[in-house]
């Protein structure tokens, strides 16, 4: 069981892992060990909650294909646990980004104040340039 918050945790038949070969440089054991985990959690079948659904689905996450399919891949460590850890942290990230709320941006006015300050230090730059012209009879 993947636990994301105190709330919201995911069953292991809803997360799919699979054992694969990593890429890159060999050595001798390059063809017989599948160390690389490739991790898929289909959003629409999970037990999440619909708002989550909604925004994972409505993100422009490239890692989340058309079909709501999240697929990971983790090949950065020699073992395969330790690739399994860090594709169901990244997987925990990507779902705990959807479930933040993101505040609404109040418009404001500058003060009184402000602008005076800003009028006055335009005016302050013109009579310092004015100085700096030539000076006709």
């Amino acid at each position: 069981m993947l636990e994301i918050s105190n709330t919201v945790n995911l069953a292991d038949w809803e997360i799919e892992l699979s054992a694969i070969r990593s890429q890159g440089n060999g050595g001798q054991r390059v063809n017989k060990v599948a160390t690389a985990i490739h991790l898929r959690f289909d959003i629409k079948r999970s037990s999440l909650h619909a708002v989550y659904k909604e925004k994972l689905l409505k993100s422009k996450d490239s890692r989340i294909s058309k079909d709501g399919v999240i697929i990971l891949k983790a090949q950065s460590f020699r073992t395969q646990e330790m690739n399994k850890e860090d594709a169901l942290n990244r997987l925990k990230e990507i779902i705990q980004q959807a479930m933040v709320v993101v505040k609404k941006r109040r418009e404001t006015k500058p003060t009184k104040g402000s602008v005076m300050r800003r009028l006055d230090s335009k005016a302050n730059r013109k009579t310092i340039k004015k100085t700096r012209q030539k000076v006709q009879f």
